[in-house]
């Protein structure tokens, strides 16, 4: 069980957590999004720099099926009214194409953030990976 005194004492850096300790958070659902309505999906039309709106804090992106070279990185922006330059947005491979063949980056601004989808190959991929992101907010003051 999760008290609440250990939570303020981690929250205040007083109490590093365990890998047990953050599980029992995510377990209960208390990190995370998990209401109706607070993810969505896109999906990417002509290119793969197509940018994309979806105004959710979670998501899946659905990227189109075109050529991505060998050692080659391409940027779309996600247009998302709930992100802050702030924030931090995280970037993940969660399904289709080949796993482990792509790496990923974002850049957070007010209204949007650009994602950068870098083929970590030696050849040419056609994929239309699916991509889901999290949006953790955050201030720097």
């Amino acid at each position: 069980m999760i008290s609440l005194n250990r939570l303020i004492r981690y929250i205040s850096g007083d109490d590093p957590p365990s890998v047990h300790w953050i599980a029992g958070l995510l377990a209960r659902g208390w990190i995370g999004y998990s209401g109706t309505g607070s993810g969505g999906t896109v999906t990417q039309l002509t290119d793969k720099t197509t940018g994309v709106t979806l105004s959710t804090n979670t998501g899946l992106i659905t990227m189109i099926n075109a050529a991505l070279a060998a050692d080659t990185t391409v940027a779309f922006t996600l247009t998302n009214t709930l992100i802050a330059a702030t924030d931090l947005l995280l970037v993940s491979h969660q399904s289709a194409g080949t796993l482990g063949a792509y790496s990923f980056a974002s850049t957070p601004a007010a209204g949007s953030a650009v994602i950068s989808v870098h083929n970590n190959t030696p050849g040419s991929l056609s994929e239309a990976i699916v991509l889901r992101f999290f949006l953790l907010k955050a201030t720097s003051a």
